[in-house]
Order: C-alpha cells, then sequence, then structure tokens
C-alpha cells in the first residue's frame, strides 16, 4: 500500500498501430519503481494488435481505446480527462525509463508547488551517452521563437558528460516525457488540440510559464527516446507542423507589440530555410513552409494573443540561428549564460 502522503501519478502512452514500440518500451514504464501510480495506455484506434498484446502482457497496464485517431495532443487530452492522478505524465511510446525515473520526478515536482512541470534527462536509446534531439535536458525558445536544448543546438547533439547533471529551470520540457501538475493545467487549460503535433509542449510550457509556474528539468531521472515514432525527420509534413505551429504558439502568447516586431524578422529568416531547401533540391520541404504560413494565417483568428501584462517574453534574448550558422557556437555551453532570462 503506498504511503497515504504520496502523490498518485497517472502515465500516459497515446499509441497508433505501434506494437513494435510497446513490446520494446512499455514493460520498463510497467516496471517502474514508484508506491502509487497508473499506467495508461490511450489507444487512438489502433488497427493492429497493439491492444491485445499488451492486455495479454501487461495486465496492470490499463486501456483507453478512442474510435478514431486524436493524433498526440487529443489522445494525451483524453487521457488527462480519464485519469485523477494529482500528477499526469506525457510518455512517448518509443521511450523506455529507468525504474527510479518516476520517484526522482515526483520528487522535484513536489518540492515547490510553483513547480508545473518537469523533464528527465533524455538521452538516445541506441546511443545512451548521447542526448536526444526531442529535449535532451531542458529546453529554450530564442527570442525569434526557434527552440533548442541544453544538450542540442539544432541537429547537433552533445555526449552527456555531466554537464547537465544539477536541476535547472528551463523554458519548455519536452513531451516525450513530460510530468505535470494537474491542478496547474486546470489553470492554463490543456494541449492545444489544433497543433495536432510538435510545439505543443513548448506553447503548454509557455502558458505554464505567463501563469507564474516554473518548468523544471531533473537529470536524476533518466529515459531513452527512439525518436521519429509519429513523423520522420525527413518528412515534408514534420516540416509544416513544426514551422505552422511555432508562428501559432508566438501568436498565441506574444502581445501584439511582440508579434508585430518578430513577424517581420521571422519572415526573413524562414525565407532562407525556403532558399536552403530548394539549394538542396528539397522542393517538398520548401512548399511545406509556405503551406505553414497559410495554415498559420487561417488559424490564428481563434487566437486571442495576451495583453504586454500577461505576456512573457521567449527565454534566450538572440538569435540561435545567427548564433549557430554565423558565430559557430554549436553547444549550449559555447551561449552566453548573460543572454538568457530568469
Amino acid at each position: 500500500m503506498p504511503a497515504a502522503n504520496t502523490p498518485r501519478v497517472s502515465v500516459l502512452v497515446v499509441s497508433w498501430n505501434a506494437r513494435p514500440l510497446l513490446e520494446r518500451c512499455l514493460p520498463s514504464v510497467a516496471a517502474t519503481d514508484h508506491p502509487d501510480f497508473e499506467v495508461v495506455l490511450v489507444d487512438n484506434g489502433s488497427t493492429d494488435d497493439s491492444v491485445a498484446w499488451v492486455t495479454a502482457n501487461l495486465p496492470t497496464v490499463r486501456i483507453l481505446q478512442l474510435e478514431d485517431n486524436l493524433g498526440f495532443c487529443g489522445g494525451n487530452n483524453r487521457g488527462i480527462e480519464a485519469t485523477d492522478g494529482e500528477f499526469v505524465v506525457l510518455l512517448n511510446n518509443d521511450v523506455e525509463v529507468e525504474p527510479d525515473w518516476l520517484t526522482h520526478l515526483v520528487a522535484r515536482v513536489d518540492s515547490d508547488p510553483s513547480i508545473a512541470a518537469v523533464q528527465p534527462k533524455l538521452l538516445q536509446f541506441g546511443d545512451r551517452g548521447t542526448f536526444e534531439y526531442a529535449g535532451a535536458a531542458g529546453g529554450h525558445l530564442d527570442r525569434l521563437g526557434y527552440p533548442f536544448a541544453r544538450g542540442r543546438l539544432f541537429f547537433d547533439l552533445e555526449t552527456d558528460r555531466g554537464q547537465y547533471d544539477e536541476p535547472a529551470d528551463v523554458f519548455w520540457a519536452t513531451g516525450a516525457a513530460l510530468l505535470l501538475r494537474r491542478s496547474a493545467l486546470e489553470t492554463v487549460g490543456l494541449l492545444d488540440e489544433a497543433f495536432e503535433f510538435h510545439m505543443e509542449e513548448i506553447d503548454l510550457c509557455w502558458r505554464l510559464r505567463r501563469a507564474g509556474y516554473r518548468v523544471m528539468t531533473e537529470p536524476r531521472a533518466k529515459a531513452y527516446h527512439i525518436g521519429g515514432g509519429s513523423l520522420a525527420q525527413t518528412s515534408p509534413r514534420k516540416t509544416r507542423y513544426n514551422f505552422r505551429n511555432s508562428l501559432l504558439m508566438l501568436y498565441k502568447n506574444l502581445p501584439p507589440s511582440g508579434w508585430l516586431r518578430v513577424f517581420p524578422q521571422r519572415i526573413l529568416m524562414d525565407g532562407l530555410a525556403i532558399l536552403r531547401f530548394v539549394a538542396r533540391a528539397e522542393f517538398s520541404h520548401a512548399a511545406a513552409v509556405l503551406q505553414a504560413y497559410w495554415q498559420a494565417h487561417r488559424m490564428k483568428g481563434a487566437y486571442s494573443p495576451p495583453s504586454r501584462a500577461e505576456s512573457i517574453p521567449p527565454s534566450y534574448r538572440k538569435s540561435i540561428v545567427l548564433d549557430y550558422y554565423l558565430r559557430g557556437r554549436k553547444t549550449f555551453g559555447q551561449l552566453d549564460p548573460g543572454d538568457f532570462r530568469p
């Protein structure tokens, strides 16, 4: 029996037609060493036998079957609504965890009521000494809304040498393995289902920070991410989601004056990205950026930007694009700490 003061945790794993990934990763989640938690497989209308396999082999895992594929955001939101844990974890179906991962995350978030989100150290599944792209050791956002992480700038991944082994406040935590305080979600709302995939956790963390909450990384907790389970890095659809959702995230979290200041610079930077795609004969990706702008323009009317008093700016005052491509700064440690907002 768990101690009376042990907070209950609901671990949500959204999946669609992914039995091989579940076979590889879900047993480690079910074997988590924590006194009071539940694992809920949110099945997004799978047509394979993944649900049958989980039912037969991992009987402690609760199954929430959805009729349709609601995507990452919709699936997780239905899972949050169907559970009652004081804390809820969004965990990708291609993530393997250490037995004590949840204990460390809960200890961190439970240490301060202002902490609303915390992620583990995220490492590659294959090369476990290297940080993983999706979130590494916690993320930041530059002044134009481009994300990067401690341990990962663009596609340069750092070796884990213990350089990020202290808990730290960050601007965003990875949605691949993200523990959230339910009461904070009741304050700011759930994942934005219009995003479907990508940037949704950054938007959520931005909203949490705007509400006065902290977002942290707890490196004693470790998770290993395969990556590319939903969309491959080479997918033009992924490019479209990333550019579109980045623009929507800026529009809904910056005040109108901030948006007007940033948007022309974003057009310039994203225009350079289009030219780079064309130069590499990646025409479908160039078209995806243009589609992203068109979709963002059509969708932004659904949002009401915050006032200046209700907003907070991104954490990094400079442009990570210029730092990386022009100044040759390839690791997080090469960035000036003075350029980060607290």
